[in-house]
């Protein structure tokens, strides 16, 4: 569930880049979200931007230019998410998504283990770190070693 209906602090990876005119600006809680657990807007930009380098998320088809901007919608994206997802991880649709969703859920915990109001965001980490090890996908489970600079 995104931030800006309820959601926790781990849906801070579905978030979009500060700064940006937003349709639905009075909605959006990524700043409250962001001041709660210590994280600075700049930082959040630097994480985001590490990790798309990271797992090659970059493209001019998408909002922000990269998929760690995008948000959750798993109906369609009417803009090019879909299609970089396809490019990406197959034009099975349902595939793609659950690749795109597994990789959201440790650019989460890079997120939250920045934050310095960690009473706050332990017990999600742990929860997601577990549960992303449950998979038993190597591939992914590197990635949550890996350190942002």
């Amino acid at each position: 569930m995104p931030i800006c209906h309820g959601g926790d602090y781990r849906a801070l990876t579905f978030c979009c880049h500060p700064g940006y005119p937003l349709t639905f600006s009075f909605m959006c809680s990524r700043r409250r979200a962001l001041n709660e657990i210590g994280l600075s807007e700049e930082r959040y930009v630097e994480i985001k931007d590490w990790f798309s380098s990271l797992v090659g998320w970059w493209s001019e088809e998408v909002c922000f230019g990269s998929l760690s901007y995008c948000c959750m919608r798993r109906r369609g994206c009417p803009a090019g998410r879909d299609h970089v997802l396809a490019k990406l991880y197959g034009d099975n649709f349902e595939k793609a998504l659950e690749e795109y969703f597994l990789r959201k859920r440790v650019l989460a915990v890079h997120l939250l283990r920045e934050a310095t109001n960690k009473s706050l965001v332990e017990d999600l980490i742990k929860l997601e770190v577990h549960e992303i090890k449950k998979i038993g996908r190597d591939d992914i489970v590197k990635l949550l070693l890996l350190k942002p600079p």
